[in-house]
Parts: C-alpha cells; structure tokens; sequence
C-alpha cells in the first residue's frame, strides 16, 4: 500500500546520538508506520549510512538514498522525488518530533487543502546552558513560539505588497502536500543561484525554506503556523557560542536579500560593491561591536545585509 506522509531527513555527517533521538521520535510516533515511509537523505557523509549503522530497520517502509551533491537543497530535492506520499514532512537531524506530529499534519491538511506548506512550534533542548544572550538570536537557531493560535497567509490580488510572514514554516518539521512540492521542485531544478541558497559544506546560508514559502505563496498556495506541531530542537554546545552566532547572522541576512531577490521583493536598495566595506566600518562604529557578544553578532549581521545588497544586480 502507497504511505499517505513521506519523511525526509537529510543529512551529512550526523551526530549519533542526535540522530538516534531524531529516529526514536518517529519510532514513538501515534500514526501507525504503514501510513507513513521514511527516507533518509545521505547527502555525502564521509561514511555512507544504512538502515543497520543508524538503528532504523525498525521502519518497514524506511530506506537510506545517497546524494553525493553537497546541500540541504539539493537533499530535500533528492528526497522529494525518492518519495510516495502526498505529503511530505521534512525532518532535520537534530529535530524529535512531538508525538503526535504525524497525525497533526494529516488532519490539518484534511480540513485545509488551500494549504501548501504549514509548521509549527520548535523548542529548544540546550546541549549546555546558553548566557542570557543568547536569547536574541533564537530565530537564527531555528527555534520558534509563536503562541496557541493558528495563522494563515496567502497572496492576495487586492494587497500590492507581497511579504514572508515571521510565522512562515521554517525547514525543521515543515509539511508540504506533494503537489506543492512538485512545484517547487520544477521551479528550482535549473536555477543554480537558488540551488545554492541553503547550507552547502561549511556554508551557513539559510534561504531554502524560505524560497519553498514565497514559491508556493506566488502559485496560489497557503502557508500556515499551527502551534500543535511541536519539535524539540537539539542545540549543541558549539552552537551557542559568539563565533558560531556571527557566523550564523552574517550568512543569514546575507542570504535573506538573495532569497527575497529572487521573489522579485526587493525592501532594499542595491547598493555599490565598492561601498560594501565602508558602510561595515560606519556599522562597526554604530554597532559598536567591542562592547559584548550582541552587539559583535548584529554588527556581523549587518556586514552579511550590506554584502548581500551588494551582489545585486540592476
């Protein structure tokens, strides 16, 4: 029998121990696993995966695909054409999904098929205790609460200004139904520059979940924040230190202009690529970088807006 929801997880180089939380949460899922299949995307690790090495052969209908092309996007894209379901869960390595997920995502969009893509509540599980600090900068790690109430955002012809709502679904835990995933898939496939918006290597570029958003939101689909989809977001140690964070908000907002560029939503001003380097050294004195961990990680920030601003072209 075909699986109604097919999860994807991709991944390069995992963690063990959060990979075997990732798993024992879908292992310890309410729908049953007939209804659903799992697919893990091994997108180049150093030593291939199986379904033995990584304590899945629990799952029937699991199986391992190798994509030997470096990034997230190009995982997603691997597992969305490996899959059966209509529709597809896309789970990150270092995500346990509350457990009821599964059953949340298959009754939302039951009653809700203008639905395109919907996610939830991610709460984080500190490998540490973070420093007060860090508190700012929890939309950088993927961690989002916004409240019990539901909301739903679509194009509409009578609103001229086209946005990406906060509560937009974010890659951990975001639900597609299968045809709006085609669509995507279609529309990316032969575009470099968005194949290349997401992590690749090294890379902390994070666009790609934003880019599913505003491709489903121009083709007439909804997107939807629906607080009884919950995730634990495991954070390890080396995440929450000031380096990883300015890393993080650099590439972050650098990729932010690239992602809304190439929806046509242009809030800024490119700017000159020879004024890339003063206008960081009139933040640096604005942001004033040396007085603590915030200040340096939003000066970062905005040194990776203004290199995006500068890509741009006319």
């Amino acid at each position: 029998m075909k699986p109604y929801i097919s999860v994807i997880i991709p991944t390069h180089n995992p963690h063990p121990i959060r990979l075997s939380r990732t798993l024992a949460g879908l292992q310890n899922q309410s729908l049953p696993t007939i209804e659903w299949e799992l697919i893990i995307v091994d997108n180049g690790s150093s030593t291939p995966l199986n379904l033995n090495t990584i304590n899945a052969t629990w799952h029937s209908l699991g199986q391992v695909i190798r994509e030997d092309r470096l990034g997230l996007t190009r995982a997603r894209l691997a597992g969305i054409q490996a899959s059966q379901g209509n529709l597809l869960v896309f789970v990150d390595d270092d995500n346990v999904l509350e457990r009821h997920y599964l059953e949340q995502v298959k009754e939302i969009f039951h009653h809700s098929s203008h639905l395109g893509a919907i996610g939830g509540k991610s709460i984080p599980e500190f490998e540490v205790q973070p420093e007060a600090w860090v508190d700012h900068f929890w939309g950088c790690l993927a961690l989002r609460d916004f409240g019990n109430q539901s909301h739903v955002y679509a194009y509409a012809d009578t609103v001229p200004e086209r946005q990406h709502p906060q509560f937009a679904p974010i890659g951990a835990g975001m639900a597609l139904q299968r045809s709006a995933a085609e669509q995507y898939v279609s529309s990316i496939i032969s575009n470099p520059k968005r194949l290349a918006l997401d992590r690749t290597g090294r890379s902390l570029q994070s666009g790609g979940d934003c880019d599913i958003n505003l491709t489903l939101l121009e083709v007439g689909w909804s997107i939807g924040y629906f607080p009884q989809l919950q995730l634990t977001h495991l954070i390890s140690a080396d995440r929450l230190t000031k380096e990883y964070l300015a890393r993080l908000n650099y590439a972050s907002s650098r990729s932010w202009v690239q992602v809304l560029n190439a929806h046509q939503i242009r809030p800024w001003q490119r700017i000159p690529r020879w004024s890339v380097m003063p206008r960081k050294l009139k933040a640096w004195l604005s942001y004033q970088p040396w007085q603590s961990a915030t200040h340096y990680i939003r000066w970062q920030g905005a040194c990776g807006l203004y290199e995006g601003l500068g890509t741009l072209s006319d």
